[in-house]
Parts: structure tokens; C-alpha cells; sequence
């Protein structure tokens, strides 16, 4: 009897040793894939279960069954995160499952420049290989509604930035974040601007700082250029701001700003209509938006490029044209 224990007890222990190893060299063997790598995504609420069917089915040579196993065994498959994830050749089903429920997700990235318009970033998302085009298409106030904005237009309220995000991730995600990006800097910009500033709303300081994010790309004019112009809106002169004009124009716009421009009156003709326009031209950045809050004491009522990307400010009229002479038409002071 005891012998025949003893056997049964020998066996057993081969069983589970034999089980064992095969378990492990199931689970540390590299998964064969079609590639060299392979690109799936996870669908967020996705189950052990459709996950290891993704993976199968992206190319990689693995029974599902070893995963939903597997995750059991380690009390891990309701811990699947979603996202997008790239599979290098020579990847266990093992290291792959910890990739899985630790969220190792690939990243793309797309970055918006300062002075973009709306039409700029969208044609850059349209372009994104990495992102679900969910907004491609649809008119601008849709877009707004989307990503839960109450502005039916967009101009100007997204934060330039670089963006990080899953591929596949979609374009109204990466939207809704900007534009809570540029709220949250717009708020805290608003709250310690500078006293007795022209602007009756933040929205009014956005449009400012986008003028400003247009007329020049120097970090020590920036400030200037906002004084300038608030010393206009102070007292009651026209901006006559060419970016206004230009945006204006749209589309049709060939590079050339001719004085027909200037007289073509239209809601951003700001040498035709006093005060703001009625929205931002641009995506300004945070130093527009400083700018923009906090001008410094000036005199100065115009300016002028140089032609070295800098400008020339003037207090007086006949200052000013004495400086156009001397930078724009080759003249003398």
C-alpha cells in the first residue's frame, strides 16, 4: 500500500513538475509574430478575452487563450488598460500581459504653433497618421460642441503646445485639451493682469494677445506692440492692424496686402471699424497673453518693422512716418 502511495505521490510530483515546465516555457517562449512589430489598440472597457483577440489578430502568433489564462491565474485580467501598444519581435506572453495591465501604451505627438489659425490646426490634424479623425469634416460649431466648448467659434482658444497622446486616440480628445489648456491660462493670466486695462471680459484680452501674437515673432516687443495698442484703445484710435485685415481676407489672401485691403471694409478691417475685432485672428502664446495683461507704461502710439524682425516705436505721427521713410522706403530720418 505504501508502495503504491508512494508511486501515486511520485507520479503527482512528475505531473506538476512536467505541468510546470510546460506552463513556463508556454509563457517564456517569445511569441512568434508576422512582423517585426506589431501595432494594436485596446478599446476602453475591453475584457482579457477581446484583448488577447486583438492581439491575435494584430499578428501575433499567440493562442488567446494564453493570456485569459494566464491573467486568471495572476488575478490580473480585469486589469487590462486601455490604449494603443506596440509588440516588439522577441515579447513573452508574459511581458506581454504585463504590458497590458501596466498601461505601457505607445505615445504620438503633435505640437500647435503660436500664430496657427483654426484652420492651420485642423488641416495639421486632418494629416496626423496617429490619430482617429472624428472632427474631420464637420462644421466649426459642432467641433465646439464636441469637446464640451460653449463657443461656437474656435479661433484662438486652444493652447499652442506639444501634445502627447495614444495613437489612435481621437482628434476631439486631443482638442478638448487644448482648449481647456488655454482656459486655464487664459483664468490665471485674467486674475493678475494689470488695473484699469480696456478689456471688459478675458475674451477681450485673448483677441489682444492673438494681434499681438501677429505683428511680431520678438520677445522684447511683445510687450510694446500691447502697449501700443491699448494706448489706442484708450483713446479711441483705429488699431489699423494689418493681420486683422489679413485674416480678414481668408483664403484669398496671395501674400500681397495692397491699399484696396485697407479700404475693404469687413468685421476685421481695423482701419476701417474702431476697437477690437470680433475674435481672436490667431493661437497667441503665453507671452501674448502676458503681453496682452500686462503692458508697460508707453507713450508710444505706432511702430514700424525694421526689416530684422524688431520695430521701431514712436509717441508722435511725424516721428512715426520719419521712421517708415528710413525702414520701409529707404529714406533718411
Amino acid at each position: 500500500m505504501r508502495k503504491h502511495l508512494l508511486r501515486l505521490f511520485v507520479l503527482a510530483v512528475s505531473v506538476f513538475v512536467l505541468l510546470t515546465a510546460a506552463a513556463a516555457w508556454v509563457v517564456l517562449t517569445p511569441v512568434t509574430l508576422t512582423s517585426e512589430q506589431v501595432d494594436f489598440t485596446i478599446v476602453p472597457g475591453s475584457s482579457m478575452r477581446v484583448a488577447a483577440r486583438e492581439v491575435a489578430g494584430a499578428g501575433a502568433e499567440l493562442n488567446p487563450w494564453v493570456l485569459i489564462l494566464l491573467g486568471k491565474l495572476m488575478r490580473v485580467d480585469t486589469a487590462i488598460k486601455a490604449g494603443s501598444y506596440e509588440v516588439a519581435a522577441g515579447i513573452t506572453p508574459l511581458e506581454l500581459l504585463t504590458k497590458l495591465t501596466r498601461g505601457d501604451v505607445t505615445q504620438a505627438e503633435l505640437a500647435f504653433i503660436e500664430g496657427w489659425t483654426f484652420r492651420q490646426m485642423r488641416e495639421r490634424l486632418d494629416a496626423h497618421p496617429d490619430l482617429r479623425h472624428d472632427t474631420k469634416g464637420l462644421p466649426e460649431a459642432e467641433v465646439m460642441s464636441l469637446i464640451g466648448a460653449p463657443q461656437t467659434t474656435a479661433e484662438g482658444l486652444f493652447f499652442p503646445d506639444t501634445y502627447f497622446f495614444a495613437k489612435r486616440s481621437s482628434d476631439v480628445d486631443l482638442l478638448a485639451r487644448a482648449y481647456r489648456s488655454m482656459q486655464q491660462h487664459l483664468a490665471r493670466a485674467w486674475q493678475a493682469r494689470a488695473p484699469d486695462l480696456p478689456y471688459q471680459e478675458p475674451y477681450q484680452a485673448l483677441i489682444m494677445a492673438s494681434i499681438v501674437e501677429k505683428e511680431t515673432g520678438r520677445d522684447h516687443d511683445r510687450p510694446l506692440v500691447a502697449g501700443v495698442f491699448v494706448n489706442r484703445l484708450r483713446q479711441g484710435m483705429l488699431l489699423q492692424t494689418d493681420p486683422t485685415v489679413i485674416y480678414g481676407i481668408g483664403e484669398n489672401f496671395d501674400g500681397n496686402l495692397r491699399k484696396r485691403h485697407l479700404l475693404a471694409d469687413t468685421p476685421y478691417n481695423t482701419y476701417t471699424r474702431p476697437g477690437l475685432p470680433p475674435t481672436p485672428i490667431a493661437m497667441p502664446g503665453l507671452a501674448s497673453l502676458q503681453a496682452a495683461l500686462h503692458p508697460p507704461s508707453t507713450e508710444a502710439l505706432y511702430f514700424v518693422a525694421r526689416g530684422d524682425g524688431s520695430s521701431q516705436f514712436s509717441p508722435t505721427l511725424d516721428e512715426h512716418n520719419r521712421a517708415v521713410r528710413r525702414y520701409q522706403k529707404g529714406g533718411r530720418p
